[in-house]
């Protein structure tokens, strides 16, 4: 647009050599659409194409179509239903210790405003460390005969022997302990995202509120839960899908163990291909998997979010 004489004229478009608007858009969008097409929905394409196939890692030459047959086996396997509950168990655990802590202090940050500068720095160092080295960390610190937590729990008088919990090998116990890393790597990511939603929050809605007489459970609830859903919503899905599928940290603190008490469905997938070298069960297992976290999301995205609604 040009201004002269104070009057604004608009300049003529330059015309694109044989390429309408829409045209051009798709040539822009082309790029990506094969980035995405060659390695998302090819590997996807060969995953699902190789779950209806029995197919050994020992001879993958002489593979046969095998109908339903993998997913039906999968169907009446107690190990892969056994993996699915402690999966659903390990990302429930995990995700809600994440959001209440992460929430938790995301308020606190937002309630210290710039005080709080040199402690979200600090917050985040534990995002720098990589889930095997965590893992391994974790390892042993949880060990059960000279593990610094049993010893720290000893020297408090909490318990009597410093081997009384047997944070990993006890079948019962060992599921939460594999959370513990998991929960201290990632509840400073959740508390960044959920702290930048609290910054765009409008300060005139609560000042209002406040001005009206709400007490700060109401601004809470009728203000800032409903304004942040769709960042909760974003939270849950991102660890949630993250957590599910989460491999190294168990492999390396108990490799499935102890009993199989912690082999959730990644290990199992890992076991069936490398292990067994059964690629069309394995296949099977991951389509569902996908299938599952997908159904998952859409449901938190719907019932969450609520695009419209608010």
């Amino acid at each position: 647009m040009v201004s002269r004489g104070g009057q604004t004229h608009t300049r003529p478009r330059k015309p694109r050599r044989g390429l309408s608007d829409q045209n051009y858009v798709l040539m822009l969008l082309l790029p990506a659409a094969i980035f995405i097409g060659i390695f998302m929905l090819y590997p996807l394409g060969i995953l699902v194409y190789n779950s209806f196939q029995h197919i050994k890692l020992t001879n993958p030459d002489s593979s046969t179509f095998a109908g339903l047959q993998n997913y039906l086996e999968l169907f009446s396997s107690s190990r892969v239903r056994t993996s699915v509950g402690r999966t659903l168990q390990y990302t429930a655990v995990t995700l809600l210790a994440e959001f209440l802590l992460g929430f938790t202090s995301a308020l606190l940050f937002s309630f210290l405003g710039r005080k709080s500068d040199l402690m979200r720095t600090v917050f985040l160092f534990p995002l720098m460390i990589s889930p095997l080295v965590g893992g391994i960390l974790w390892r042993f610190m949880l060990i059960d005969n000279f593990g610094i937590v049993n010893w720290v729990l000893y020297w408090m008088h909490l318990i009597k022997t410093p081997n009384d919990i047997n944070w990993l090998s006890s079948p019962d116990l060992a599921i939460y302990s594999v959370t513990l890393p998991d929960v201290w790597l990632t509840t400073c990511f959740v508390s960044m995202i959920l702290y930048a939603g609290l910054q765009n929050i409008p300060v005139e809605l609560k000042e209002a509120a406040n001005i009206d007489g709400a007490s700060p459970l109401q601004v809470f609830m009728h203000i800032i839960l409903p304004l942040l859903r769709p960042v909760i919503a974003v939270v849950l899905i991102l660890r949630g899908i993250d957590a599910a599928r989460t491999f190294d940290i168990i492999w390396v603190m108990t490799g499935g163990g102890p009993q199989f008490s912690t082999d959730v469905l990644s290990l199992q997938i890992y076991r069936e291909m490398v292990r067994y070298g059964d690629l069309g069960s394995s296949s099977a297992t991951a389509t569902l998997f996908l299938v599952g976290l997908l159904i998952a999301s859409l449901t938190l995205f719907f019932s969450i979010w609520k695009p419209g609604k608010h």
